[in-house]
């Protein structure tokens, strides 16, 4: 049955066009994918689908009483409820139906004969009604889902007002599973989810009742859960049947197959129109060279074949190679003033490329902060090896001056080398034209991750230490990164929540834990199959030793104490200060209003405002790391 329908669906903007004649249908039950670049109208078609926006030509068709829910980007859920309290309204009317049955049991005690009889009877069949609507196990549902989501029992009471944005949007996304919409339309749902919590909601979602339309850059999210794939490119919507994985096989036959064609085509016209010039003025061959003509002028010309859309050339190349042993990390512990793992051993040689893995909140960052020295160890010691460059890509953009052109951003760094030379490495980044002369400030969170990718392209350094480099980047730019890290002729190190990403590029895995690393041979996948090896040998400990289980000593118990008060501190420590820069950032966007003509002043608030929002990331990741700390204990 079909759900939803779009019959010529555009989008414009002025006298440019995002996208024109969209059609396309989705089934009761689908698992269907959005794909396209960044710009393409990924999130525009999903607001028209979801009805928050109108198209400007075309229209939707919906069955009668759909239940349709969208999350959009980084959409955070706003309550004054505590978070079990906000779980609950989902299930209001079912709430009030146990209420009633209570109601119900009390009156049984004074009634009898008939109106006793009667009385069971409506019981009876409430009850089975209740029973039906899964009155008995929606609150197992809910804790569920929010173990699920990592909101574990000691966080259920605290006040939604109280969470970070991160968490709000996790929220916002486990109330709309609980709702169990008909149709649920997801915009970048795996955001601020760590790998845990991505593997659960991948399960979840396969095993979801109702149907699905997601926009996500998790290539591998998007193998597990869709069956469909919608790529829209150049204002134009294509269907392919499978995952991600599969879309990518076929589109690759799909273009070999228009080039074959038009190649085919353009062979049959050149033959033609060479017997028609030869042939049209000798009288015995006229009438077939007009024949031809004919056929010529009646042909169905077959466009020239596309292909992919611009896509970034990215290279590194190191200017000198470095000795066998590249970085040897011994026995640290990372934090900042608590220890939030350790021990810590690393051992990296020439050409590894290893990716650290962990929860949220483990000091992942930390480490790699540790390493490139902006961040003292708690303990042991970091040494490089002989003759290593060490290049590091920031996830928070922080190395990067606002109010610099894309242009002064390279050169300001690199003064002898020509601007034609910068213009054509950014060109191979995707700027070209005029977007070399748009602000840093100005720069989408993509542009901005190219911008340091290039910079670091032009240092040629023989280790590169990545902090989520595939952050913010569209799919392409993700695969044309991987392609240039496989190539890359030095040593990797990198922290990522991209699983598809560690498979292409890791030859090892690094996992952190509360109780220091432990490294695994292999990519992504062989990592969880030796955790599920792992996992399984572990259960069968426990069931020979079910007595050691749970237990813990007097002084263990005090140290956990002791980690859980310091924790709380941080946690109101961070919260208060992401208040202070809140409040400021309010202050200054009121004062630019009243200096509209002044564009020096405005400049000036501007970088303020810039700084602010840096500072703000920042202690919104500490309230976010401690949070999930607290969480584990």
């Amino acid at each position: 049955m079909i759900l939803l329908q779009g019959n010529g669906i555009a989008r414009t903007f002025g006298g440019d066009v995002l996208f024109e004649n969209i059609n396309f249908n989705l089934q009761d039950h689908s698992r269907m994918a959005l794909v396209g670049r960044n710009g393409a109208g990924k999130s525009t078609l999903l607001k028209i689908i979801a009805g928050v926006e109108e198209p400007s030509a075309g229209s939707i068709s919906k069955v009668k009483d759909l239940h349709l829910n969208y999350l959009a980007q980084d959409t955070g859920l706003s309550s004054d409820l505590t978070i079990f309290e906000e779980m609950l309204t989902v299930f209001g009317k079912l709430r009030q139906t146990e209420q009633q049955l209570r109601q119900m049991e009390m009156q049984m005690s004074d009634l009898t004969g008939g109106d006793l009889d009667s009385l069971m009877h409506r019981y009876d069949v409430l009850s089975e009604e209740f029973r039906q609507a899964n009155g008995f196990t929606y609150e197992a549902e809910i804790k569920s889902v929010l173990n699920g989501f990592r909101f574990d029992e000691k966080m259920w009471n605290r006040p939604i007002s109280s969470l970070s944005g991160g968490q709000k949007t996790r929220l916002a996304l486990a109330k709309m599973l609980l709702e169990k919409p008909d149709l649920l339309i997801l915009d970048e749902p795996t955001n601020h989810l760590d790998i845990e919590t991505l593997a659960w909601l991948e399960t979840y979602l396969k095993n979801y009742s109702g149907s699905l339309l997601i926009v996500s850059h998790d290539r591998y999210f998007l193998d597990k859960v869709v069956t469909e794939t919608l790529e829209i490119s150049r204002g134009k919507l294509t269907r392919f049947a499978g995952n991600y994985s599969k879309y990518i096989e076929l589109k690759a036959e799909m273009l070999a197959t228009e080039q074959k064609n038009y190649d085919k085509q353009q062979k049959e016209i050149e033959k033609l129109e060479d017997f028609v010039a030869r042939n049209m003025v000798r009288a015995s061959t006229t009438k077939r060279a007009q024949s031809r003509q004919k056929k010529l002028e009646k042909m169905e010309r077959i466009e020239a074949p596309t292909g992919s859309e611009a896509a970034a050339h990215m290279t590194f190349s190191p200017a000198k190679k470095s000795g066998n042993i590249v970085l040897t990390v011994e026995d640290a512990a990372v934090g900042y003033d608590k220890v939030l793992s350790e021990p810590i051993n690393i051992d990296t040689r020439k050409h590894d490329a290893i990716a650290i893995v962990g929860p949220n909140g483990i000091g992942k960052t930390t480490l790699i902060k540790s390493i490139v020295g902006q961040i003292p160890l708690l303990k042991g010691q970091v040494k490089l090896g002989a003759n290593v460059d060490l290049g590091y890509y920031d996830q928070e953009q922080g190395r990067l001056t606002p109010s610099n052109s894309v242009l002064d951003e390279i050169w300001n760094e690199h003064r002898l080398l020509p601007e034609v030379e910068i213009r054509n490495l950014l060109g191979a980044f995707l700027f070209s034209g005029e977007d070399v002369k748009k602000t840093v400030s100005m720069l989408s969170g993509g542009e901005k991750a190219r911008l340091l990718l290039a910079k670091l392209a032009l240092q040629h350094d023989n280790f590169l230490v990545l902090d989520e480099p595939t952050n913010h980047l569209d799919i392409d730019s993700r695969e044309v990164l991987e392609n240039s890290l496989i190539d890359f002729d030095g040593t990797l190190l990198f922290v990522s929540h991209d699983r598809y990403f560690i498979n292409r590029v890791a030859t090892k895995v690094l996992e952190i834990s509360p109780q220091g690393s432990k490294l695994y041979l292999g990519d992504y996948d062989y990592y969880l199959e030796k955790k599920l090896q792992e996992e399984a040998h572990q259960e069968v400990v426990w069931e020979e030793k079910p007595e050691s289980a749970g237990q813990m000593d007097y002084a263990q118990q005090k140290e956990a104490q002791k980690i859980r008060r310091r924790l709380e501190r941080e946690v109101n420590a961070a919260e208060e200060k992401l208040a202070t820069l809140e409040k400021k950032s309010e202050e200054i966007s009121h004062a630019m209003l009243d200096v509209t003509d002044d564009f020096v002043k405005l400049g000036e608030l501007q970088a303020e405002l810039d700084q602010l929002a840096v500072q703000k990331e920042e202690a919104e990741m500490n309230l976010l790391e401690a949070m999930e700390s607290l969480e584990s204990l």
